[in-house]
Protein backbone atom coordinates (compact mmCIF):
# COMPACT_ATOMS: atom_id res chain seq x y z
CA UNK A 1 0.00 0.00 0.00
CA UNK A 2 1.72 3.26 -0.84
CA UNK A 3 0.53 6.20 1.58
CA UNK A 4 -0.89 9.54 -0.05
CA UNK A 5 0.47 12.05 2.89
CA UNK A 6 -0.28 15.19 3.05
CA UNK A 7 2.57 17.23 1.42
CA UNK A 8 3.10 19.77 3.83
CA UNK A 9 3.81 17.01 6.29
CA UNK A 10 6.57 15.28 3.86
CA UNK A 11 9.96 16.40 3.24
CA UNK A 12 9.15 15.68 -0.75
CA UNK A 13 5.74 16.67 -1.89
CA UNK A 14 3.32 13.47 -2.91
CA UNK A 15 2.84 13.80 -7.19
CA UNK A 16 0.22 11.69 -8.95
CA UNK A 17 -0.62 11.16 -12.10
CA UNK A 18 -4.24 10.36 -13.22
CA UNK A 19 -4.57 9.12 -17.01
CA UNK A 20 -7.80 9.00 -18.40
CA UNK A 21 -8.87 6.18 -21.37
CA UNK A 22 -12.06 8.01 -22.90
CA UNK A 23 -12.81 5.26 -25.21
CA UNK A 24 -10.22 2.65 -24.34
CA UNK A 25 -11.42 -0.84 -25.63
CA UNK A 26 -12.56 0.73 -28.84
CA UNK A 27 -9.79 2.56 -29.33
CA UNK A 28 -7.86 -0.79 -28.77
CA UNK A 29 -10.34 -2.67 -31.38
CA UNK A 30 -9.35 -0.10 -33.53
CA UNK A 31 -5.67 -0.61 -33.38
CA UNK A 32 -6.09 -4.29 -33.72
CA UNK A 33 -8.59 -3.65 -36.70
CA UNK A 34 -7.23 -0.49 -38.48
CA UNK A 35 -10.39 -0.19 -40.82
CA UNK A 36 -12.39 0.16 -37.81
CA UNK A 37 -10.54 4.10 -37.67
CA UNK A 38 -12.88 5.19 -39.90
CA UNK A 39 -16.35 4.14 -39.10
CA UNK A 40 -18.46 4.87 -35.98
CA UNK A 41 -19.20 1.40 -33.99
CA UNK A 42 -19.77 -0.21 -30.80
CA UNK A 43 -19.54 -2.83 -28.22
CA UNK A 44 -22.13 -4.17 -26.26
CA UNK A 45 -23.65 -7.10 -23.99
CA UNK A 46 -26.25 -8.45 -22.57
CA UNK A 47 -27.69 -6.72 -19.06
CA UNK A 48 -30.85 -7.93 -17.52
CA UNK A 49 -32.26 -9.24 -20.40
CA UNK A 50 -31.63 -6.57 -23.09
CA UNK A 51 -28.34 -5.70 -25.20
CA UNK A 52 -26.97 -2.52 -23.85
CA UNK A 53 -23.92 0.00 -25.06
CA UNK A 54 -20.83 -1.09 -23.13
CA UNK A 55 -18.18 0.33 -25.22
CA UNK A 56 -18.37 4.09 -27.60
CA UNK A 57 -15.92 4.78 -30.27
CA UNK A 58 -15.11 8.44 -31.20
CA UNK A 59 -17.05 8.38 -34.26
CA UNK A 60 -19.73 7.51 -32.39
CA UNK A 61 -19.65 9.31 -29.57
CA UNK A 62 -19.51 12.50 -31.50
CA UNK A 63 -22.65 11.73 -33.04
CA UNK A 64 -24.46 11.05 -29.36
CA UNK A 65 -24.13 7.70 -28.37
CA UNK A 66 -23.26 6.91 -25.19
CA UNK A 67 -22.04 4.25 -22.83
CA UNK A 68 -24.92 2.48 -20.70
CA UNK A 69 -27.32 3.10 -24.03
CA UNK A 70 -30.07 0.15 -24.95
CA UNK A 71 -28.27 -1.20 -28.17
CA UNK A 72 -31.95 -0.29 -30.02
CA UNK A 73 -31.58 3.56 -29.15
CA UNK A 74 -27.79 3.75 -30.36
CA UNK A 75 -29.39 2.28 -33.98
CA UNK A 76 -32.33 4.67 -34.24
CA UNK A 77 -29.26 7.33 -34.24
CA UNK A 78 -27.45 5.73 -36.64
CA UNK A 79 -28.91 3.43 -38.70
CA UNK A 80 -26.54 -0.04 -39.76
CA UNK A 81 -24.01 0.80 -36.83
CA UNK A 82 -21.27 -2.42 -36.17
CA UNK A 83 -21.77 -3.66 -32.89
CA UNK A 84 -19.40 -5.95 -31.65
CA UNK A 85 -19.75 -8.60 -28.76
CA UNK A 86 -17.49 -7.17 -25.56
CA UNK A 87 -16.02 -9.52 -23.46
CA UNK A 88 -15.79 -9.72 -19.52
CA UNK A 89 -13.25 -7.96 -18.11
CA UNK A 90 -11.65 -7.47 -21.47
CA UNK A 91 -10.80 -3.53 -19.92
CA UNK A 92 -9.13 -4.38 -16.72
CA UNK A 93 -6.38 -6.62 -19.02
CA UNK A 94 -5.65 -3.87 -21.54
CA UNK A 95 -5.40 -1.72 -18.38
CA UNK A 96 -3.25 -3.64 -16.76
CA UNK A 97 -1.01 -4.10 -19.70
CA UNK A 98 -0.62 -0.24 -19.94
CA UNK A 99 0.22 -0.01 -16.14
CA UNK A 100 2.94 -2.32 -17.06
CA UNK A 101 3.89 -0.23 -20.02
CA UNK A 102 3.84 2.72 -17.58
CA UNK A 103 6.83 1.16 -15.63
CA UNK A 104 9.26 2.84 -17.45
CA UNK A 105 7.71 6.19 -15.98
CA UNK A 106 7.31 5.23 -12.98
CA UNK A 107 7.62 1.64 -10.45
CA UNK A 108 4.06 2.64 -8.78
CA UNK A 109 1.56 2.23 -11.19
CA UNK A 110 -2.39 1.35 -10.33
CA UNK A 111 -5.35 0.66 -12.27
CA UNK A 112 -8.61 3.10 -11.64
CA UNK A 113 -11.52 1.63 -12.36
CA UNK A 114 -12.37 0.35 -16.01
CA UNK A 115 -11.58 3.35 -17.51
CA UNK A 116 -7.52 4.73 -16.27
CA UNK A 117 -4.50 4.63 -14.40
CA UNK A 118 -3.07 6.14 -11.37
CA UNK A 119 0.71 6.93 -11.20
CA UNK A 120 2.81 7.75 -8.13
CA UNK A 121 5.34 10.33 -10.13
CA UNK A 122 6.81 11.45 -6.81
CA UNK A 123 10.72 12.09 -8.14
CA UNK A 124 10.06 10.79 -11.28
CA UNK A 125 9.48 13.95 -13.43
CA UNK A 126 13.13 15.61 -13.16
CA UNK A 127 14.49 12.35 -14.59
CA UNK A 128 12.57 13.74 -18.14
CA UNK A 129 13.62 17.64 -17.37
CA UNK A 130 10.44 18.54 -15.38
CA UNK A 131 6.72 17.62 -14.83
CA UNK A 132 5.98 19.41 -18.29
CA UNK A 133 7.92 17.47 -20.45
CA UNK A 134 7.15 14.76 -18.13
CA UNK A 135 4.13 15.02 -18.37
CA UNK A 136 3.75 15.67 -22.12
CA UNK A 137 5.97 12.64 -23.08
CA UNK A 138 3.42 10.15 -21.26
CA UNK A 139 0.26 11.50 -22.88
CA UNK A 140 1.42 12.25 -26.67
CA UNK A 141 3.16 8.69 -26.38
CA UNK A 142 -0.26 7.15 -25.51
CA UNK A 143 -1.81 9.45 -27.83
CA UNK A 144 0.17 8.13 -30.86
CA UNK A 145 -0.25 4.87 -30.11
CA UNK A 146 -3.69 5.26 -30.75
CA UNK A 147 -5.72 5.86 -27.44
CA UNK A 148 -7.43 8.60 -26.95
CA UNK A 149 -6.64 10.12 -23.45
CA UNK A 150 -6.81 13.21 -20.80
CA UNK A 151 -4.68 13.49 -18.18
CA UNK A 152 -3.64 15.27 -14.84
CA UNK A 153 -1.46 15.79 -12.12
CA UNK A 154 -1.10 17.05 -8.63
CA UNK A 155 -0.19 16.66 -5.15
CA UNK A 156 -3.84 14.58 -4.08
CA UNK A 157 -5.02 11.28 -6.09
CA UNK A 158 -8.57 13.21 -6.13
CA UNK A 159 -7.15 16.16 -7.52
CA UNK A 160 -5.63 14.34 -10.49
CA UNK A 161 -8.51 11.99 -10.85
CA UNK A 162 -10.93 15.31 -11.23
CA UNK A 163 -8.80 17.70 -13.48
CA UNK A 164 -7.97 14.44 -16.33
CA UNK A 165 -11.52 14.53 -16.32
CA UNK A 166 -13.35 17.62 -15.73
CA UNK A 167 -10.51 20.31 -16.20
CA UNK A 168 -10.54 23.03 -18.25
CA UNK A 169 -7.10 24.76 -17.35
CA UNK A 170 -3.53 23.49 -17.53
CA UNK A 171 -3.41 19.74 -16.95
CA UNK A 172 -0.40 20.16 -14.21
CA UNK A 173 -1.95 21.92 -11.21
CA UNK A 174 1.02 23.10 -8.87
CA UNK A 175 2.01 22.07 -5.41
CA UNK A 176 -0.62 23.31 -2.82
CA UNK A 177 -3.06 24.51 -5.46
CA UNK A 178 -5.64 22.19 -5.47
CA UNK A 179 -8.12 23.94 -3.87
CA UNK A 180 -8.21 26.78 -6.72
CA UNK A 181 -8.59 23.45 -8.98
CA UNK A 182 -11.06 21.70 -8.31
CA UNK A 183 -13.72 24.58 -6.99
CA UNK A 184 -14.77 25.52 -10.20
CA UNK A 185 -15.54 22.05 -11.12
CA UNK A 186 -18.86 19.70 -11.02
CA UNK A 187 -19.64 17.59 -8.04
CA UNK A 188 -18.99 14.34 -10.33
CA UNK A 189 -15.07 15.44 -9.53
CA UNK A 190 -14.73 13.74 -6.61
CA UNK A 191 -16.01 10.66 -7.66
CA UNK A 192 -19.17 10.23 -6.13
CA UNK A 193 -21.90 7.56 -6.05
CA UNK A 194 -24.53 8.31 -7.86
CA UNK A 195 -27.05 8.85 -4.85
CA UNK A 196 -24.80 11.35 -3.57
CA UNK A 197 -24.82 13.35 -6.62
CA UNK A 198 -28.51 12.97 -7.07
CA UNK A 199 -28.65 14.72 -3.69
CA UNK A 200 -26.92 17.50 -5.06
CA UNK A 201 -28.77 18.07 -7.79
CA UNK A 202 -31.86 18.39 -5.49
CA UNK A 203 -30.14 21.27 -3.87
CA UNK A 204 -29.11 22.89 -6.71
CA UNK A 205 -25.40 22.45 -6.71
CA UNK A 206 -23.77 22.27 -9.73
CA UNK A 207 -19.92 23.74 -8.37
CA UNK A 208 -17.70 22.14 -6.00
CA UNK A 209 -17.31 25.52 -4.52
CA UNK A 210 -21.19 25.97 -3.47
CA UNK A 211 -20.57 23.54 -0.82
CA UNK A 212 -17.11 22.80 -0.08
CA UNK A 213 -16.30 25.69 2.15
CA UNK A 214 -19.60 25.01 4.32
CA UNK A 215 -18.97 23.75 8.22
CA UNK A 216 -18.81 19.75 8.12
CA UNK A 217 -21.62 19.54 11.05
CA UNK A 218 -24.08 21.20 7.93
CA UNK A 219 -22.87 19.09 5.01
CA UNK A 220 -22.90 15.46 7.24
CA UNK A 221 -26.84 16.43 8.27
CA UNK A 222 -27.76 17.03 4.75
CA UNK A 223 -25.35 14.69 2.34
CA UNK A 224 -23.73 11.28 3.13
CA UNK A 225 -20.30 11.45 4.70
CA UNK A 226 -18.77 10.03 1.16
CA UNK A 227 -19.33 13.88 0.05
CA UNK A 228 -17.29 15.27 3.12
CA UNK A 229 -14.55 12.64 2.50
CA UNK A 230 -14.14 12.91 -0.89
CA UNK A 231 -13.87 16.73 -1.21
CA UNK A 232 -10.66 15.75 2.19
CA UNK A 233 -9.26 13.39 0.16
CA UNK A 234 -9.07 15.33 -2.98
CA UNK A 235 -7.77 18.47 -0.62
CA UNK A 236 -5.30 16.58 1.07
CA UNK A 237 -6.51 16.70 4.68
CA UNK A 238 -8.16 12.88 3.97
CA UNK A 239 -5.12 9.91 3.71
CA UNK A 240 -5.64 8.06 0.56
CA UNK A 241 -4.12 5.24 -0.60
CA UNK A 242 -2.89 3.95 -3.92
CA UNK A 243 -3.05 -0.31 -4.54
CA UNK A 244 -0.17 -0.48 -7.14
CA UNK A 245 -0.65 -3.66 -9.90
CA UNK A 246 3.16 -4.48 -8.24
CA UNK A 247 4.82 -3.40 -5.41
CA UNK A 248 7.89 -1.21 -5.41
CA UNK A 249 11.22 -2.87 -5.68
CA UNK A 250 13.56 -1.40 -3.39
CA UNK A 251 16.57 -3.10 -5.79
CA UNK A 252 15.46 -2.04 -8.58
CA UNK A 253 18.34 -0.62 -12.14
CA UNK A 254 17.46 1.53 -15.08
CA UNK A 255 19.49 1.96 -18.06
CA UNK A 256 17.73 4.72 -20.42
CA UNK A 257 19.42 4.11 -24.35
CA UNK A 258 20.06 7.45 -26.25
CA UNK A 259 18.72 5.06 -29.48
CA UNK A 260 16.56 1.82 -29.92
CA UNK A 261 19.15 -1.11 -29.44
CA UNK A 262 18.73 -3.01 -32.20
CA UNK A 263 20.99 -6.04 -31.43
CA UNK A 264 22.24 -9.07 -29.34
CA UNK A 265 25.40 -7.61 -28.80
CA UNK A 266 23.59 -4.07 -27.47
CA UNK A 267 21.05 -6.73 -25.23
CA UNK A 268 23.88 -8.07 -23.75
CA UNK A 269 26.20 -5.14 -22.65
CA UNK A 270 22.47 -3.38 -21.12
CA UNK A 271 22.62 -6.63 -19.04
CA UNK A 272 26.16 -6.80 -17.83
CA UNK A 273 26.02 -2.83 -16.96
CA UNK A 274 22.73 -3.79 -15.12
CA UNK A 275 24.11 -6.20 -12.98
CA UNK A 276 27.70 -4.60 -12.45
CA UNK A 277 25.60 -1.82 -10.45
CA UNK A 278 23.09 -3.97 -8.84
CA UNK A 279 26.01 -6.47 -7.85
CA UNK A 280 27.91 -3.85 -6.85
CA UNK A 281 25.26 -2.53 -4.48
CA UNK A 282 24.41 -5.75 -2.98
CA UNK A 283 27.96 -6.66 -1.91
CA UNK A 284 28.34 -3.89 0.24
CA UNK A 285 25.70 -4.65 1.84
CA UNK A 286 26.05 -7.74 2.71
CA UNK A 287 23.31 -9.13 0.81
CA UNK A 288 22.39 -11.55 -2.46
CA UNK A 289 19.35 -11.79 -4.63
CA UNK A 290 17.34 -15.33 -5.18
CA UNK A 291 15.53 -13.89 -8.25
CA UNK A 292 15.80 -11.46 -10.80
CA UNK A 293 14.05 -9.97 -13.85
CA UNK A 294 15.30 -8.13 -16.95
CA UNK A 295 12.54 -6.10 -18.84
CA UNK A 296 13.47 -4.90 -22.32
CA UNK A 297 10.72 -1.47 -23.33
CA UNK A 298 10.72 -1.35 -26.98
CA UNK A 299 9.97 1.46 -28.76
CA UNK A 300 6.50 0.15 -30.08
CA UNK A 301 4.88 -0.03 -26.44
CA UNK A 302 5.80 -3.82 -26.26
CA UNK A 303 7.31 -5.13 -23.18
CA UNK A 304 9.58 -8.10 -22.83
CA UNK A 305 11.17 -9.79 -20.14
CA UNK A 306 13.35 -12.84 -18.95
CA UNK A 307 13.37 -14.04 -15.04
CA UNK A 308 15.99 -16.41 -13.18
CA UNK A 309 16.44 -17.91 -9.89
CA UNK A 310 19.02 -18.97 -7.59
CA UNK A 311 19.12 -21.41 -4.74
CA UNK A 312 21.49 -19.26 -2.45
CA UNK A 313 21.85 -15.67 -2.43
CA UNK A 314 24.54 -14.48 -5.27
CA UNK A 315 25.81 -11.14 -6.02
CA UNK A 316 28.04 -12.93 -8.54
CA UNK A 317 27.45 -10.62 -11.53
CA UNK A 318 29.19 -13.16 -13.98
CA UNK A 319 27.41 -16.59 -12.89
CA UNK A 320 23.93 -14.07 -13.25
CA UNK A 321 24.92 -13.28 -16.58
CA UNK A 322 25.47 -16.70 -17.77
CA UNK A 323 21.95 -17.53 -16.64
CA UNK A 324 20.10 -14.64 -18.41
CA UNK A 325 22.67 -15.34 -21.22
CA UNK A 326 20.70 -18.93 -22.25
CA UNK A 327 17.20 -16.56 -22.45
CA UNK A 328 18.52 -13.65 -24.24
CA UNK A 329 17.97 -15.37 -27.90
CA UNK A 330 13.99 -15.05 -27.19
CA UNK A 331 14.07 -11.81 -26.79
CA UNK A 332 12.94 -10.04 -30.08
CA UNK A 333 14.06 -6.42 -30.23
CA UNK A 334 11.62 -5.84 -33.34
CA UNK A 335 11.93 -1.48 -34.14
CA UNK A 336 14.20 -1.00 -30.60
CA UNK A 337 14.91 -0.63 -27.29
CA UNK A 338 14.14 2.31 -25.50
CA UNK A 339 14.62 1.09 -21.80
CA UNK A 340 16.33 -1.79 -19.81
CA UNK A 341 15.59 -2.56 -16.38
CA UNK A 342 16.92 -5.06 -13.76
CA UNK A 343 14.76 -5.88 -10.85
CA UNK A 344 15.55 -8.19 -8.17
CA UNK A 345 12.13 -8.68 -5.69
CA UNK A 346 13.97 -11.50 -3.40
CA UNK A 347 16.95 -10.46 -1.65
CA UNK A 348 18.57 -11.74 1.32
CA UNK A 349 21.39 -11.74 3.75
CA UNK A 350 24.73 -13.22 1.74
CA UNK A 351 27.07 -14.73 3.62
CA UNK A 352 30.76 -14.87 2.95
CA UNK A 353 31.91 -18.42 1.90
CA UNK A 354 35.58 -18.60 3.26
CA UNK A 355 37.65 -20.51 1.11
CA UNK A 356 39.11 -24.14 2.45
CA UNK A 357 42.50 -24.03 3.27
CA UNK A 358 43.29 -27.72 2.94
CA UNK A 359 40.79 -28.58 0.22
CA UNK A 360 38.56 -30.13 1.86
CA UNK A 361 35.04 -31.18 0.95
CA UNK A 362 32.65 -28.04 1.38
CA UNK A 363 29.32 -29.81 0.84
CA UNK A 364 26.23 -27.99 0.41
CA UNK A 365 28.11 -24.71 1.48
CA UNK A 366 30.28 -24.58 -1.72
CA UNK A 367 29.04 -21.93 -3.93
CA UNK A 368 30.28 -23.64 -6.75
CA UNK A 369 28.10 -26.55 -6.18
CA UNK A 370 24.99 -23.69 -5.41
CA UNK A 371 25.69 -22.07 -8.78
CA UNK A 372 25.64 -25.56 -10.97
CA UNK A 373 22.07 -26.17 -9.27
CA UNK A 374 21.34 -22.71 -10.65
CA UNK A 375 22.64 -23.62 -14.56
CA UNK A 376 20.86 -26.94 -14.50
CA UNK A 377 17.45 -25.56 -13.11
CA UNK A 378 17.66 -22.28 -15.85
CA UNK A 379 17.99 -25.26 -18.49
CA UNK A 380 15.42 -27.89 -16.95
CA UNK A 381 13.11 -25.79 -15.28
CA UNK A 382 12.09 -25.13 -11.82
CA UNK A 383 11.79 -28.40 -10.17
CA UNK A 384 14.09 -30.23 -11.73
CA UNK A 385 16.28 -30.13 -8.75
CA UNK A 386 14.96 -30.83 -5.58
CA UNK A 387 16.44 -31.46 -1.60
CA UNK A 388 14.93 -33.54 0.99
CA UNK A 389 15.35 -33.62 4.70
CA UNK A 390 14.18 -35.77 6.98
CA UNK A 391 11.46 -34.98 9.29
CA UNK A 392 10.53 -35.73 12.25
CA UNK A 393 7.59 -38.72 11.68
CA UNK A 394 8.41 -42.58 11.30
CA UNK A 395 4.89 -42.81 9.14
CA UNK A 396 6.79 -43.21 5.49
CA UNK A 397 4.85 -40.38 4.21
CA UNK A 398 5.88 -37.98 5.99
CA UNK A 399 9.16 -38.79 6.76
CA UNK A 400 10.92 -36.53 4.36
CA UNK A 401 9.88 -32.67 3.48
CA UNK A 402 10.93 -30.74 0.32
CA UNK A 403 13.51 -27.80 1.72
CA UNK A 404 12.70 -24.49 -0.02
CA UNK A 405 16.63 -23.37 -0.08
CA UNK A 406 19.87 -25.47 -0.19
CA UNK A 407 20.81 -23.21 3.13
CA UNK A 408 17.93 -24.95 4.98
CA UNK A 409 18.95 -27.07 8.53
CA UNK A 410 17.16 -30.21 9.13
CA UNK A 411 15.94 -30.89 12.76
CA UNK A 412 16.28 -34.35 13.19
CA UNK A 413 18.22 -37.41 11.17
CA UNK A 414 17.81 -39.70 8.29
CA UNK A 415 16.41 -43.07 9.58
CA UNK A 416 19.79 -45.98 9.54
CA UNK A 417 16.95 -48.90 8.57
CA UNK A 418 18.27 -50.87 5.88
CA UNK A 419 14.95 -52.00 4.60
CA UNK A 420 13.61 -48.31 4.10
CA UNK A 421 12.61 -47.40 0.17
CA UNK A 422 15.02 -45.27 -1.10
CA UNK A 423 12.70 -43.77 -3.49
CA UNK A 424 9.17 -43.45 -1.82
CA UNK A 425 5.35 -43.09 -4.14
CA UNK A 426 3.30 -40.30 -2.85
CA UNK A 427 0.57 -42.41 -3.28
CA UNK A 428 0.92 -46.68 -2.30
CA UNK A 429 -0.45 -48.45 -5.35
CA UNK A 430 -2.67 -51.58 -5.21
CA UNK A 431 -1.30 -54.62 -5.78
CA UNK A 432 -1.85 -58.62 -5.89
CA UNK A 433 -0.08 -61.21 -3.55
CA UNK A 434 0.54 -64.56 -3.39
CA UNK A 435 1.56 -64.86 0.60
CA UNK A 436 1.74 -67.83 3.02
CA UNK A 437 -0.07 -66.67 5.99
CA UNK A 438 -0.08 -65.01 8.40
CA UNK A 439 3.30 -63.12 8.38
CA UNK A 440 5.63 -64.68 5.76
CA UNK A 441 6.90 -62.82 2.89
CA UNK A 442 4.95 -63.15 -0.46
CA UNK A 443 5.64 -65.38 -2.93
CA UNK A 444 4.88 -63.15 -5.77
CA UNK A 445 2.90 -59.94 -5.97
CA UNK A 446 1.56 -58.50 -9.94
CA UNK A 447 1.75 -54.80 -10.31
CA UNK A 448 0.60 -52.88 -13.80
CA UNK A 449 0.07 -56.46 -15.18
CA UNK A 450 3.13 -57.66 -14.52
CA UNK A 451 4.56 -60.50 -12.65
CA UNK A 452 7.08 -60.18 -9.94
CA UNK A 453 8.19 -63.54 -8.01
CA UNK A 454 9.93 -63.69 -5.51
CA UNK A 455 14.29 -64.53 -5.10
CA UNK A 456 14.56 -63.08 -1.51
CA UNK A 457 12.61 -61.09 1.10
CA UNK A 458 13.02 -60.01 4.66
CA UNK A 459 9.87 -58.51 7.12
CA UNK A 460 7.61 -58.15 8.40
CA UNK A 461 8.67 -54.51 9.82
CA UNK A 462 5.91 -53.09 12.02
CA UNK A 463 4.85 -49.50 11.32
CA UNK A 464 2.20 -47.89 13.46
CA UNK A 465 -0.25 -45.11 12.06
CA UNK A 466 0.44 -41.75 14.43
CA UNK A 467 -2.88 -41.54 16.09
CA UNK A 468 -2.66 -38.20 17.07
CA UNK A 469 -2.73 -37.10 13.39
CA UNK A 470 -5.17 -39.67 11.99
CA UNK A 471 -7.13 -42.52 12.20
CA UNK A 472 -6.17 -46.13 10.51
CA UNK A 473 -4.53 -49.44 10.34
CA UNK A 474 -1.23 -50.21 11.02
CA UNK A 475 1.15 -51.19 8.20
CA UNK A 476 3.44 -54.35 7.65
CA UNK A 477 6.01 -54.08 5.37
CA UNK A 478 8.10 -55.96 3.65
CA UNK A 479 11.65 -56.09 1.26
CA UNK A 480 11.23 -58.31 -1.85
CA UNK A 481 13.66 -58.83 -4.11
CA UNK A 482 12.20 -60.41 -7.61
CA UNK A 483 13.43 -62.76 -10.43
CA UNK A 484 15.74 -60.11 -11.89
CA UNK A 485 17.05 -58.62 -8.84
CA UNK A 486 15.18 -55.55 -8.57
CA UNK A 487 13.62 -54.60 -5.30
CA UNK A 488 10.60 -52.83 -3.79
CA UNK A 489 8.95 -51.76 -0.72
CA UNK A 490 5.41 -53.44 0.01
CA UNK A 491 2.81 -53.65 2.86
CA UNK A 492 -0.03 -55.32 3.93
CA UNK A 493 -2.52 -52.97 5.62
CA UNK A 494 -4.15 -54.06 8.94
CA UNK A 495 -3.83 -58.11 10.21
CA UNK A 496 -4.45 -60.63 8.28
CA UNK A 497 -8.03 -61.51 8.66
CA UNK A 498 -9.56 -65.51 6.97
CA UNK A 499 -12.70 -63.40 6.71
CA UNK A 500 -11.88 -61.17 4.20
CA UNK A 501 -8.74 -60.91 2.05
CA UNK A 502 -6.18 -58.73 2.68
CA UNK A 503 -4.85 -55.37 1.08
CA UNK A 504 -1.65 -55.41 -0.28
CA UNK A 505 0.36 -52.03 -1.37
CA UNK A 506 3.43 -51.12 -3.34
CA UNK A 507 5.20 -48.23 -1.48
CA UNK A 508 9.04 -47.93 -3.22
CA UNK A 509 11.71 -49.26 -4.98
CA UNK A 510 15.09 -48.96 -3.70
CA UNK A 511 17.89 -47.59 -6.34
Amino acid sequence: MIHAAKAKQDKMAHRFLSIWFKNLVTDWLALKKPALAQLPFVMAASHRGRMVVTSVSHLAEKQGIEEGMPLVDARLIIPGIQVIDDQPDRATKLLKALAEWCSRYTPIAAVDGVDGLLLDVTGCPHLWGGERPYFKEIILRLRGSGYNVRGGMADTIGAAWAVARHGNISPLIEPGQQRDAIYPLPPTALRLSPETREALFHFGIFRIEQFADLPKKALYRRFPQELVHQLEKALGTRDEYLQPLESPVPYHERLPCLEPILTATGIEIALQRLLHQLCTRLEKEGKGLRSAIFRCHRVDNHLQQLEIGTTRPSYNGHHLFGLFKEKLPSIEPALGIELFTLHAPIIEPAKALQEMLWGGPAGLEDIQIAEWMDRVIDKLGPGSVQRFLPAAHHWPERSQQLAHSIADQPDTTWSRRQSRAIRILAVPRPIQVTAPVPDYPPMSFRYQNKLHERRKAAGPERIEREWWLEDGEHRDYYWFENQHGRRYWIFRSGWHSTDKQSQWFLHGFFG
